[in-house]
């Protein structure tokens, strides 16, 4: 099981707390190639990992081969097992320049850059990560797949959806079982898309025949997945777990104002997805309601809306212990302050829009003066014999006008 490169969720304390319940291979987030060259901090500092991070890859965006070979080799400086190239983001921002399912458009043009960049950086293995297609009249991932593996990449990860899809619908397990009949015996095949625990795991690597299963929204819901027993722990364990992804938090961006401010970017987002965790969820497409017969730490850390969120963070960021952090959350959850949350109505994220670390596009529309109204002929005329008497009156005998004809 792979942990996925998770935009915003897959920085280094969430990685490190999922190797802590048995990952072995692991991703950090999508890093853009020109950025990183260009010496972008926050894209450099995407290339650091854990020290409990067994197998660590890093994935890269490009569609331009020397861009991505000095990608390559600056991840490989870093300490990087391997790269991953990104075919598969669905977002405007990315598609519009050529990035991410862009790249599936011409499965040809791909089998080319990916070719270019395994012979640039050969000390390095290069896999790549792909949807079904662009859309579901274009699924094309058998011809993609033949040219990803006639050009020398290490790993094919097939995420189970379209691009237009993006996370909207289940994974369609058949098609990525189909392509791994097809070059399975040439190329490493992962399976994504839908995987909530590590028994489902383990049954679609037996049924699918894939070497190996990429898990994204199911360790954001719930990072103890990994558990080879499957153990499922109770709400006040998930309260010790949680704690523990601040305690990281806090070894990251530092113990002060500046690193909870840093921190306060990730953590309170996390519970955007740990609030979805239900004992015996079988599907990452359940929307189950929120505290039906729920006692009150359970009902707290299954509320959606983000001021609970922020609260728990907060919470967690200042409790000293594991012990502290329960006793806290538990007065917070019986007392009125959440009441009226839980009462509030509140509208939960746009599944559509998950997981996309790229800017919005919905873009503000500038308000627009109301136009002015059109001069009359004789207006117009006005104005000349204004402006004329104005340049006699400079000396000014010899004048270009707005038709481009010279006037005395």
């Amino acid at each position: 099981m792979i942990l996925a490169p998770l935009t915003r969720g897959g920085n280094l304390p969430f990685r490190r707390l999922c190797c802590d319940f048995g990952c072995k291979v692991s991703m950090g987030e999508m890093i853009f190639a020109r950025y990183l060259l260009q010496n972008d901090p926050v894209e450099r500092a995407r290339l650091r990992r854990s020290s409990n991070e067994q197998c660590f890859g890093v994935q890269i965006a490009t569609n331009d081969a020397e861009e991505g070979v000095a990608a390559m080799k600056l991840a490989r400086e870093a300490g990087a097992d391997f790269v991953d190239l990104n075919c598969g983001c669905p977002i405007n921002e990315a598609t519009r320049r050529g990035l991410g399912s862009a790249l599936l458009r011409n499965p040809k043009k791909l089998g080319n850059l990916v070719e270019r960049m395994t012979r640039g950086a050969p000390d390095i293995p290069l896999t790549v990560k792909v949807r079904l297609g662009t859309s579901d009249n274009c699924i094309n991932v058998l011809d993609v797949a033949d040219h990803v593996t006639a050009a020398g990449a290490a790993a094919l990860t097939i995420h189970g959806r379209s691009a237009m899809e993006r996370y909207s619908s289940a994974a369609d397990w058949e098609k990525i079982e189909e392509v791994t009949n097809a070059v399975g015996s040439r190329i490493k095949v992962i399976g994504n898309g839908d995987i909530v625990s590590y028994a489902e795991g383990q049954r679609r690597i037996a049924t699918s025949g894939v070497d190996g299963v990429m898990v994204g929204r199911g360790a954001l819901e719930s990072p103890w997945i990994f558990d080879e027993n499957g153990w499922e722990p109770d709400a006040a364990q998930r309260v010790n777990i949680y704690r523990r992804l601040a305690v990281y938090m806090k070894e990251h961006f530092g113990d002060d104002a500046r690193g909870k401010r840093m921190a306060s970017y990730f953590l309170p987002w996390h519970f955007e997805f740990l609030c979805r965790h239900r004992p015996g969820k079988v599907s990452l497409q359940d929307r189950l309601s929120e505290f039906d017969d729920m006692p009150p730490l359970e009902s707290l850390l299954a509320c959606k809306n983000p001021a609970a969120h922020k609260r728990i963070a907060d919470i967690l960021w200042e409790s000293g212990a594991d012990t502290d952090a329960k006793s806290s959350l538990f007065e917070f959850a019986e007392s009125k302050i959440f009441s009226d949350i839980q009462n509030n109505q509140y509208t939960p994220t746009n599944p559509l829009a998950e997981l996309a670390n790229i800017p919005k596009e919905d873009k503000k529309v500038r308000k627009r003066k109301a136009p002015k109204p059109k001069r009359t002929q004789d207006e117009i005329d006005i104005v000349r014999a204004e402006r004329k008497a104005k340049r006699e009156a400079a000396g000014i005998t010899d004048f270009k006008h707005d038709d481009g004809k010279r006037r005395s």
